[in-house]
């Protein structure tokens, strides 16, 4: 990944800090069936860090649910660490370096919602960051993955124009990152949004700030034939936008 890509990938979460909770309907959906997952397994107390935590909508469950339990919040967004409550543990730390320096001992839970992708060599992350854990410690992600978005990308093959959306990681290249007997819940879901204009679906994308692409933006008269060109679904006649995400648990 390019400087000048992570830099805007930076501060466009930054610049949506502020208003990122009102929009993260996907990102909260997830934040609440990851940590649905991590109370089904036996974790042990100590360091449980959330990676790319934003304003902590993961991390929050997490402590709603094991009440004596503090998560670490990570994050390189200066802006999104400071939508926390004072008194929550944060590290302003860019993921691309690695894992945050400076912990007292390995960690017992590395979680992260919505943020792997974010990422150059998700593969790579995900393999050191299960290393990072202390023997029984676990790993728990959720991300989209490719094979996100099949009406955007429908519709721009139809009207001939570039497919701006983002290139996702493939589900089977992360979960073959972990060798197979620690992996203790791997599933893809489907979630599919449905909205009257074209344009609600793909806002919300921006309001988060989940909008940085290294693809040439659209002229406005592209993005009039991509609309047009639109899928729409055969129940309502409204068009849609489908997410494909992985939720992966890994126990070392």
């Amino acid at each position: 990944m390019g400087k000048d890509l992570h830099s805007n990938i930076i501060r466009n979460f930054e610049e949506a800090s502020d208003n990122y909770n009102q929009s993260a309907v996907i990102q909260k959906i997830f934040a609440h069936k990851l940590a649905k997952q991590c109370l089904h397994q036996n974790i042990n107390p100590g360091i449980w860090l959330d990676l790319g935590s934003g304003t902590g909508l993961l991390a929050d469950i997490l402590e709603d649910l094991h009440p004596s339990q503090l998560v670490i919040r990570v994050d390189g967004a200066k802006e999104m660490l400071e939508q926390h409550s004072p008194q929550k543990q944060l590290k302003l730390w860019d993921l691309e370096l690695g894992l945050p320096t400076n912990l007292s001992r390995s960690p017992n839970l590395i979680a992260s919602n919505f943020a792997l992708h974010w990422l150059t060599e998700p593969r790579v992350k995900i393999q050191q960051w299960f290393s990072a854990l202390a023997p029984g410690g676990w790993l728990a992600i959720a991300l989209p993955v490719k094979g996100c978005f099949p009406e955007w990308h429908a519709a721009a093959k139809s009207a001939k124009v570039i497919c701006t959306a983002m290139n996702f990681p493939s589900s089977i290249s992360l979960a073959n990152a972990i060798p197979t007997e620690n992996i203790r819940f791997n599933e893809l879901e489907r979630y599919t949004q449905t909205e009257v204009e074209i344009a609600s679906l793909l806002k919300p994308i921006i309001k988060v700030g989940a909008h940085t692409t290294p693809k040439k933006s659209l002229k406005i008269s592209h993005w009039r034939r991509l609309y047009n060109n639109w899928p729409k679904s055969t129940h309502s006649n409204k068009p849609q936008l489908t997410w494909l995400v992985q939720i992966l648990l890994a126990q070392k």
